[in-house]
């Protein structure tokens, strides 16, 4: 469904009983909330499983770069609130992760439970986003879509599993170049290293062993910042939720319920 929040209009989908607990759940950079197909029919069975495409990405508004953190925070509070959500859990990986930390931090009593996946409170420098920025200025999508492919799956599943890579590339390269702009400005300007201290919710962080992107170390440097935090090791890289799909949904399901 397209829901209009102001002027801006965002895509969402639901999946599950309008009666179950919500579940909301929040995309990485260069993808959409297909990047959950996989989980979907686990998790619709007893939560009211909430998607929607962050600003800048899939059939969302895509608004001119640069965007924040907060900005993307308040996107998903707003998407909540138009969906009459008083309270959900959350999931998000990535750079949907460190929406949820700005969630945790800022809304506490919005979110339930929350799951963090493969994400960082930090990821400097900051010569490496605007890098990035550029490379999308001069070259589009198609200049950083195998070196994205290439963080995000290490080569034996890349080999394995050529259906999913065909669509993970055709994901990264509908993503707007504009929007992908904007997002790598937010997570470049993002530093939640001491904000995350003072989350008391529950939370689970899911971490990828080959993740060279927001590596272990990210990972832990966030389990131990929460105080009560769980800390989930996964065989994979970057993406855990697809290359370790069941696993994940597994996890998650479990420490929602």
């Amino acid at each position: 469904m397209r829901i209009k929040i102001g002027h801006e209009e965002f895509e969402v989908r639901i999946d599950g009983s309008d009666t179950a607990p919500a579940l909301l759940l929040s995309n990485s950079l260069s993808s959409d909330m297909s990047m959950w197909d996989d989980q979907i029919p686990l998790w619709s069975k007893r939560f009211r499983v909430i998607r929607y495409d962050q600003r800048g990405h899939g059939r969302s508004i895509v608004s001119p770069a640069p965007y924040t953190m907060q900005q993307l925070g308040r996107d998903a509070l707003d998407v909540l609130d138009a969906l009459g959500v008083a309270r959900a859990h959350f999931c998000g990986l990535s750079m949907g992760g460190m929406v949820g930390m700005w969630l945790l931090t800022h809304a506490p009593d919005r979110i339930e439970r929350a799951v963090l996946a493969n994400t960082a409170a930090y990821m400097g420098p900051a010569d490496l986003w605007n890098g990035r920025v550029a490379a999308a200025e001069s070259g589009g999508m198609e200049a950083l879509v195998e070196a994205t492919i290439a963080r995000w799956f290490p080569e034996s599943f890349r080999a394995a599993a050529p259906e999913t890579m065909a669509r993970m590339r055709a994901m990264i390269l509908r993503t707007p170049v504009i929007g992908y702009q904007g997002s790598c400005m937010a997570i470049r300007d993002m530093d939640q290293r001491e904000s995350i201290k003072s989350i008391r919710n529950p939370v689970l962080v899911i971490v990828g062993s080959k993740d060279p992107a927001t590596t272990p170390a990210d990972g832990e440097a966030i389990r131990v910042a929460i105080p009560g935090a769980r800390k989930c090791l996964l065989d994979a890289a970057h993406i855990s939720n697809i290359e370790q799909a069941e696993q994940f949904g597994a996890e998650v399901d479990a420490f929602l319920g």
